[in-house]
């Protein structure tokens, strides 16, 4: 069973892709309501999204169809710093989001 990824930093990299999955992925254009992006905010390097009270805030980005096992190799790669959640993305779609891990 497939299911959707949303991405908006290096998982968008065909070559991480490529590392990651075996494969490069064909995503689409989409965008995260609600959210705003931070640049550096992981490791002083990688971007992070936020939830914010304004559903005109929107990070653009991509979604991509996954497997199961893809999303565990996606969760290795993304590590601790980073959750995924699902969310509804501007086209309608439910997709999986990796955000801030604040544990």
């Amino acid at each position: 069973m497939l299911d959707h990824l949303f991405t908006y930093g290096t998982l968008q990299d065909p070559q991480v892709q490529q590392y990651i999955f075996g494969r490069v992925l064909i995503g689409q254009n989409d965008a995260l309501p609600g959210f705003k992006s931070l640049e550096n905010a992981v490791y002083d390097r990688y971007p992070l999204v936020v939830r914010t009270s304004d559903q005109n805030n929107m990070v653009k980005g991509k979604v991509y169809e996954v497997s199961e096992t893809d999303l565990l190799k996606a969760d290795i790669y993304e590590t601790t710093a980073y959750k995924r959640e699902k969310f509804h993305l501007e086209s309608g779609i439910r997709a999986w989001v990796y955000i801030e891990n604040s544990k």
